[in-house]
């Protein structure tokens, strides 16, 4: 039975859809999750057999993704990246130089690494360099994502969404995308976007880091608490000299057996076990509170003055979109007790918070404070969910090993553009090198590969098989031939204009899958090779420049910068056209619209 000219299995897929739409703009649940669950539903209601729902997983794109984070963790944890950043950048004498030592190197990088790590580096250095030549972060880290994603389209090496592009593309038409195939139209894109970023750059803002808010001499608070075996219990706050201490005041107590909270605090309040202080003032001079009185961090549970660790350091994190900490408070939590660390204060815009920090109703891009333990593991799956943390102490050394794993990665290159290999062939032989030369260790491999991308991109391909199987593709093509008649480029455009706007709110990921069929078929329908059709969708699907949610780099800089959400579209916007713009033209003069069957 057809309804509208689709199958109903056609209308649970288009219903599908919509709904994980919906779920990913407007929840906080895992991408990864939601696109397992819609495996699994497209298979219970018999959409897609057992081989077609298992399909993504046994993806070529997804195991080169997945082959490549290892090849990628070599040149990291070789000291690749560092070397560059070292090396590129110095002291500019203006601000159009300093943008331009920025952009160019993280646009060459992109291609190569993951464009989250280029970014992550870059952010760390720009903290500092930025106060050298003088300048707000905020003028430098828009531009240093918006080059990353731009730079990122111009090879088919470790971007998904091109890889699913091109794996569809081999899958359906016999043929291999080389992995430079999009190289001209990327450049040109990327140059023209670069070029309207300088000639615009009045437009990025001039924010305030948030980090700012934590180096100056203004107030803050730390909330502390009184073991049961302090030795000044039972004496007056007074007597002891803790409602003004060097560097701040006491502004709140809470009695253990007491939910009132007592603010001002008299004199001849009696100290007692378990009570809760707050404290304003300057940070450093408050912490020192806890080793003059014998106090701990308010999270504790076990109230000894053992537990303190005077070993410990501040760090500065970022609330991740997405992250399960919007919209809570810490101090309704376990999450302090849970990561062994305690918030000290909170900033948001490049303020910060005039309230205790655990009692803050947290956000997406506020600043925390954190009392952390030395050494600490910041980059671990759970934590990394949650917060972004840029001020990593472990830096990798530059010697032998760096070497090696550029080379590695010049001979996988090599590998595959030569046709000797395929790219998964080349991709896994580079990440057995990496591992057999020591570039990274096993347990830094494994830890480099994103699990969740993984499945997520497995569930995007699977939604995507969807699409073509049950008709939808053909469906949509077909209107969209309707509407925009039998002009190829008139039908790339239409095409690409909608992936535009889609991928400012969903990952490029799920956008090239679900788009990809869509645009395959319209160049079939309209008897044109569909390669040209394909590398356009490539530029369209990574455009996500005007938002800083539709992409997870843009999302990086977030938080550092001190943005809102304007700040992204004021200058996104006009280097988003300029980069479609150019990027589709040269699509067209490199890979000229032609008819499958000529007479």
């Amino acid at each position: 039975m057809l309804i509208l000219g689709l199958s109903i299995y056609a209308w649970i897929t288009i219903v599908t859809i919509l709904v994980t739409f919906g779920i990913l703009l407007f929840t906080k649940l895992r991408s990864d999750l939601v696109f397992l669950g819609v495996v699994g539903f497209l298979f219970v209601t018999g959409v897609l057999d057992v081989k077609e729902a298992l399909s993504g997983f046994s993806s070529v794109t997804v195991a080169v993704v997945g082959v490549m984070f290892v090849v990628v963790a070599g040149l990291t944890y070789s000291g690749v990246l560092h070397w560059i950043i070292k090396n590129m950048l110095g002291r500019p004498k203006d601000y159009t130089r300093a943008l331009l030592r920025l952009m160019i190197p993280v646009a060459v990088l992109s291609p190569f690494f993951n464009t989250a790590t280029v970014v992550t580096m870059f952010v760390g250095v720009i903290k500092m360099w930025s106060r050298k030549i003088k300048m707000m972060p905020s003028r430098l880290l828009i531009p240093i994502c918006l080059a990353g994603n731009m730079g990122a389209t111009c090879i088919i090496l470790v971007l998904p969404s091109n890889l699913v592009i091109s794996g569809f593309y081999e899958s359906n038409s016999g043929y291999e995308m080389s992995m430079l195939a999009p190289a001209i139209p990327g450049l040109a894109g990327l140059m023209a976007g670069m070029l309207t970023m300088i000639i615009l750059r009045r437009l990025l803002p001039d924010r305030k880091a948030p980090e700012a808010a934590f180096e100056s001499t203004g107030d803050y608070t730390v909330e502390l608490l009184v073991p049961s075996d302090n030795p000044y219990i039972a004496k007056r706050v007074g007597q002891l000299g803790l409602n003004n201490v060097v560097g701040g005041s006491l502004i709140e107590l809470r009695h253990f057996d007491d939910d009132k909270i007592m603010s001002p605090v008299p004199d001849k309040e009696p100290l007692m076990g378990g009570d809760r202080l707050v404290y304003a003032g300057q940070i450093d001079d408050l912490l020192e509170l806890k080793k003059k009185y014998g106090l701990v961090s308010a999270d504790h549970y076990v109230f000894h003055y053992s537990e303190v660790d005077t070993k410990r350091q501040l760090r500065t994190a970022y609330i991740n979109f997405g992250s399960s900490l919007i919209n809570t408070k810490i101090g309704n939590g376990n999450f302090e007790r849970n990561n062994n660390m305690t918030l000290v204060a909170v900033a948001r815009k490049g303020k910060r918070i005039e309230q205790p920090p655990r009692q803050v109703v947290l956000q997406a891009g506020d600043t925390l404070l954190l009392e952390c333990p030395p050494n600490m593991k910041m980059d671990t799956t759970a934590l990394g969910q949650q917060l972004q943390f840029f001020d990593s102490t472990d830096v990798p050394d530059i010697g032998r090993h760096t070497i090696v794993s550029t080379a590695i990665m010049v001979g996988m290159m090599a590998l595959t553009v030569l046709g000797i290999m395929s790219l998964l062939q080349s991709a896994f032989v580079a990440a057995g090198a990496m591992l057999l030369l020591r570039c990274c260790s096993p347990t830094q491999a494994m830890n480099a590969i994103k699990w969740n991308l993984l499945a997520t991109l497995a569930g995007s391909i699977v939604l995507g098989l969807a699409i073509q199987k049950t008709g939808i593709a053909a469906w949509i093509s077909q209107g969209i031939l309707n509407i925009s008649g039998s002009n190829p480029l008139i039908v790339m455009m239409a095409v690409c204009l909608a992936t535009a706007i889609i991928t400012e709110f969903l990952s490029n990921t799920a956008v090239a899958a679900m788009i990809a069929p869509i645009m395959y078929s319209a160049a079939t329908q309209l008897g044109y090779d569909p390669l040209p059709f394909l590398i356009a969708l490539i530029m369209a699907a990574n455009s996500s420049l005007a938002t800083p949610v539709g992409s997870s780099v843009n999302m990086l800089v977030y938080g550092p910068g001190g943005y809102r959400f304007s700040d992204f579209f004021r200058i996104g916007m006009p280097v988003k056209l300029a980069f479609l713009a150019v990027s589709i033209l040269t699509v067209t003069i490199v890979y000229p619209l032609t008819p499958l069957h000529t007479s």
